[in-house]
Formats: C-alpha cells, structure tokens, sequence
C-alpha cells in the first residue's frame, strides 16, 4: 500500500535572503531527510544541510534524523552563530557601565 503524503515547509534565512520551500513528503519523513530534499543548496551554496541543526517552528530538535515530521509542520534549518550572545550581553554591559562613569564625572 502507497504512503499518504504530508504537507511540510523547510526555512532557511541569512540576514540579507531567506526562503521557504513548500513539499509534499511521504509520512515517516524525518526533519533531516525533509531538508536534505529540500534543494536549498542550490540558493545557498555554503549551506551544509547534512550536519546544519533544525528545529520545529522555533524549537531545536536534539536528534533531526529521528524526528518523523507531521503534516503543516516547518523544518527551519539554522545557521551558526557570528557571536556568542553571552559574550555580546557582558560587552553591553561594560560599555553601559562605563557610559555611566563616564556621565557621573
């Protein structure tokens, strides 16, 4: 007997160009195999959708070649980050914090 087929989106975005692939995927897809069939590669040549990390609608997903997608659900394939936010918040912080020295004298 043939496999339904579900309706799921597969997102990829840098700062300048993003885009959203609709397909029809066999139930039993996992998210992994949904963005490698995707064809992204083709509009982002230093995308590495074997190894990239996905999540659900926002939420990282630990293992994508074992999360089997449901129907309307969006892979979002994420990028790495340029800086680490920690270290982006301390740096703030002591900018804040000298801006304010600074005003006090």
């Amino acid at each position: 007997m043939d496999k339904s087929m579900i309706n799921v989106e597969v997102a990829y975005a840098l700062a300048d160009k993003q885009k959203i692939v609709q397909m029809q995927v066999e139930e039993g897809t996992t998210a992994r195999e949904a963005a490698l069939r995707s064809g992204l590669t083709a509009d982002f040549d230093d995308l590495d959708l074997a190894q990239s990390p996905l999540g659900i609608f926002g939420k990282g997903i630990a293992r994508p070649e074992e999360h089997v997608l449901a129907n309307g659900e969006r892979v979002e394939i994420y990028r790495p980050l340029l800086a680490d936010p920690k270290e982006v918040r301390k740096q703030r912080a002591a900018r804040a914090a000298q801006a304010k020295a600074e005003a006090a004298e």
